[in-house]
């Protein structure tokens, strides 16, 4: 071999360490000026450095949240669905998918893990799989609702186990043993009832293949939903009834809300939904708002407020303006005291002026998505950065009101 040959492949064994940055500072001169001389070289140190330039710890490993949207918009564009999901669909479909992918990656060990689920009227601490068992129970009803199988077994004669029971300790208590969920009831006894059921059922099963059925079910429920693109059916929950179209959000909501849950259980980065899908949530929190300040008011009189004074001998109706920053900004008119509300679940709660002539006694301005955080419990009411303008108590009353939306 001759002494150029060896110089040449001696320049060429640098060339992965030059590619990574690594190559002292008068070999890495020499082999640049080597490749501006050699093609084959050249070819090869530029294959190398695009190649570590993936392996940068600057860039993050997973793929950005807008990457599926983005294919599928693509797709759809060369070839349209036979059965288009309808747009109150969406956000349900892209939350499932999500909290799938979060799933898929999970091992055995972190299958173990306990999630934090907080609401209204306590906390739960539930595994991956018993969320899923919950969502799956709860995705019920609307499986229900388009004839589709019911996935939680029947009730037996006895009464069904509380739910605190379902999850033994990973590890023995050091003090005295507390509940995993409180003593739960009342309206939301059907739910908390079906997710008993359905954890016990599928306590023998592997994870995945806990995971394998509530997406299975949640396939069908999206095609269902294809087939019904007015979504005018009426879903019973037990203790309220939604169109299909509203409890689609729903359970889009509180799958996202619990896909976070776990994934602050394992550690693992969680995205919010995308602007058009948070809009969708937070519509749904403001067309609910009337029965969760109602409730308040029923609950803890001290929020009762002072009703307005009458305007030309008509009852004046209190109502607080409601302003949305962030991708899913918007206005709305909350009334407090009920005017407003109306059977059909579509409260009168647009950006317009009363129907009485009367200002909003205040005004309050708070990001999208911590709305929609408030409304699951997972904040404080006191703590949340809200702008305000006008009677602070009427404020208060909203920011309280809005965590009742919450449910096990």
């Amino acid at each position: 071999m001759s002494s150029t040959e060896e110089q040449h492949d001696a320049l060429r064994s640098l060339l992965g360490a030059w590619a990574l940055g690594a190559c002292p500072a008068r070999e890495a001169a020499e082999l640049e000026q080597h490749l501006r001389d050699c093609r084959e070289c050249a070819e090869e140190a530029a294959r190398l450095r695009e190649a570590a330039g993936w392996l940068s710890l600057d860039e993050p490993l997973d793929q950005p949240g807008s990457l599926r949207q983005q294919v599928l918009d693509w797709c759809l564009a060369r070839r349209p669905a036979e059965l288009p999901v309808p747009a109150w669909g969406m956000p349900y479909t892209a939350e499932t998918a999500k909290l799938d992918a979060l799933l898929r990656d999970l091992g055995p060990e972190e299958w173990q893990e306990v999630a934090e689920l907080p609401w209204h009227g306590g906390t739960e601490w539930l595994r991956p799989a018993e969320v899923l068992g919950h969502l799956t129970a709860v995705d019920g009803f609307l499986a229900l609702a388009l004839g589709l199988p019911d996935p939680v077994p029947a009730a037996p004669g006895l009464p069904a186990a509380r739910i605190g029971r379902r999850v033994p300790p990973q590890e023995p208590a050091a003090g005295p043993a507390v509940p995993r969920v409180p003593a739960q009831g009342g309206p939301y006894a059907a739910i908390t009832a079906r997710t008993a059921r359905l954890v016990a059922d599928q306590r023998g099963l592997a994870p995945q293949s806990v995971r394998s059925r509530w997406r299975r079910q949640a396939h069908d429920l999206v095609r269902g939903a294809a087939l019904r693109p007015q979504g005018n059916t009426p879903v019973d929950y037990g203790f309220t009834v939604l169109p299909l179209r509203d409890a689609f959000v729903d359970r889009a909501f509180e799958c996202f809300v619990h896909g976070e849950d776990v994934a602050r259980a394992v550690a693992y980065p969680y995205d919010p939904p995308a602007p058009q899908h948070l809009r969708q949530m937070v519509e749904l929190v403001v067309r609910l708002l009337p029965r969760a300040l109602a409730g308040l008011r029923a609950a803890r009189p001290e929020f009762a407020g002072v009703p307005a004074a009458p305007v030309g001998g008509v009852k004046a109706a209190r109502r607080v303006r409601l302003m949305v920053d962030g991708p899913a900004g918007g206005e709305w008119l909350v009334p407090l005291d009920g005017d407003g509300l109306r059977t059909d679940g579509s409260d009168s709660t647009d950006g317009r002026a009363g129907r009485d002539g009367t200002e909003p006694v205040a005004s309050m301005v708070l990001d999208g998505l911590e709305l929609c955080q408030l409304a699951a419990a997972h904040r404080d009411p006191d703590r949340l950065p809200v702008g305000t303008h006008g009677d602070r108590a009427a404020v208060r009353e909203v920011l309280h009101a809005l965590p009742l939306l919450s449910r096990p």
